[in-house]
């Protein structure tokens, strides 16, 4: 009986190229154009061998992998991938894939190793690997797309070179671009990949419980502490810890936590003893930090500690090339999450998105996305759902309403029309879940 292979590929071209020569040689053969749709061809039907590119629209090759082994796909995984990123190749080799050919690719050695892992016995995930691969992976790794832009390529490339090694790396980069992200993929990528990710919003602690967040406490060691707690240097012991917006950190918890960094040791408000901690810190901001330091605001000593490799992240406006692919990438997490059957946007929606100078980033459009596709009355999204030429109400950070009564009578219509559904009516108003809370608070509106 033929074997069943899926190539997994976006250069369509080269995917039909090399289907066609795959059933040349009595393989059967799909084809998938990413990782999403990859996956659902895998659930859909049994496949002997995997090919896949290692650079995808939305994750990559690892993700797939990774995915392979968390649902017990247990078929052959081959790596395709360019002469640049073979050092790549073998990680992922090292995670599981069967074996890896470089770009481009010739063909007698494509056959020779696709028939050495048809061969070779089947394997089995041991628990430990499993939950190694659980704890490494995002929360949820449909939850983001890396993209095909010049400026994608090489910010990938260097969280490629940047993982495997110790150092503390600063994620600089708007609101909305994609920052936690980037620091989960590090943490994938690097030695520390089976050990905890603990991510803190340094923007989110009050001032007075930052150091207990940091480094925990001991029970009846303030008014509230009920309980022993562990600080995330604490959980994150051994992995990687993420300070996301760590320019919003007072003065007196950038002194703190310069200690903890440059000792390696912590000790949890109210204890007596130090605890060695072991962690790779990851921060982000969207501030100008050195600015900062000359307004005195920040710790050009801290400064320094946290960044030994600096990774800018680009805007959205910056990286045309992918802005249709990330619609499209929020329209189908937005079908999913909304139970809705969209196909597309239209042609007119289409060039607006295209056009659009996204002042939120990512966030707004997935918010806009996701707004447009709740409201859509057809198929395909229009610019009447997108609404874009009028409203910045998809921002993802306000409503962007000049008028507090008027706020309020449309949150409330929201409210109603979604059945007091919060979430929808976030997507409803075209804002985040976090910020309708705090808009009901501020027109004391009942939860």
């Amino acid at each position: 009986m033929a074997h069943a292979i899926l190539i997994v590929e976006d250069d369509l071209t080269f995917a039909t190229i090399l289907k066609t020569w795959l059933g040349k040689k009595g393989f059967l053969v799909d084809t998938a154009s990413n990782n999403v749709r990859a996956r659902k061809q895998l659930e859909a039907r049994a496949y002997d061998l995997v090919l896949s590119d290692l650079r995808l629209p939305d994750q990559d090759g690892i993700f797939l992998l990774q995915w392979m082994r968390e649902h017990n796909h247990l078929m052959p995984l081959i790596i395709m991938t360019s002469y640049a990123d073979i050092q790549s190749a073998v990680q992922a080799m090292k995670q599981g894939a069967s074996d890896y050919v470089s770009k481009p690719i010739q063909p007698d050695i494509l056959l020779k190793k696709i028939e050495e892992a048809l061969q070779a016995p089947p394997t089995s995930v041991a628990p430990s690997e499993k939950k190694s691969a659980k704890t490494t992976s995002l929360k949820n790794p449909n939850d983001y797309l890396e993209g095909k832009s010049e400026a994608a390529r090489q910010l990938y490339s260097y969280v490629g070179l940047v993982a495997p090694t110790p150092m503390a790396v600063l994620i600089n980069g708007a609101s909305g671009t994609g920052k936690e992200y980037v620091a989960h993929r590090i943490h994938q990528l690097s030695k520390r990949a089976d050990k905890p990710f603990i991510a803190i919003d340094c923007g989110s602690i009050p001032k007075d419980l930052a150091a207990s967040e940091f480094f925990g406490h001991v029970k009846g060691s303030f008014t509230g502490a009920l309980t022993d707690k562990k600080g995330a240097f604490v959980e994150a012991n051994g992995g990687t810890l993420f300070l996301d917006e760590i320019g919003n950190l007072s003065y007196e918890v950038q002194v703190q936590l310069l200690r903890a960094i440059q000792e390696k040791r912590i000790r949890p408000v109210g204890s007596t003893k130090e605890i060695e901690v072991d962690v790779r810190l990851i921060s982000a901001t969207n501030e100008n930090l050195p600015q900062a330091i000359e307004k005195g605001n920040f710790r050009e000593d801290l400064y320094h500690r946290i960044n030994e490799f600096t990774l800018r992240m680009p805007a959205l406006k910056d990286r045309p090339e992918d802005i249709l692919l990330f619609a499209n990438f929020f329209l189908d997490q937005a079908n999913r999450e909304l139970d809705r059957q969209l196909i597309g946007f239209n042609a007119e929606a289409s060039r607006l998105i295209q056009q659009y100078p996204w002042p939120g980033n990512l966030r707004q459009l997935k918010n806009t996305v996701k707004r447009a596709t709740l409201l859509a009355q057809d198929s395909f999204i229009t610019p009447v759902e997108l609404a874009l030429e009028t409203t910045e109400q998809a921002s993802g950070s306000s409503i962007a309403l000049h008028d507090e009564a008027d706020e309020k009578r449309r949150i409330l219509n929201a409210l109603q029309q979604t059945g007091n559904n919060k979430s929808k009516a976030a997507t409803l108003l075209g804002i985040d879940r976090k910020t309708l809370y705090n808009k009901l608070k501020l027109h004391n509106i009942p939860t």
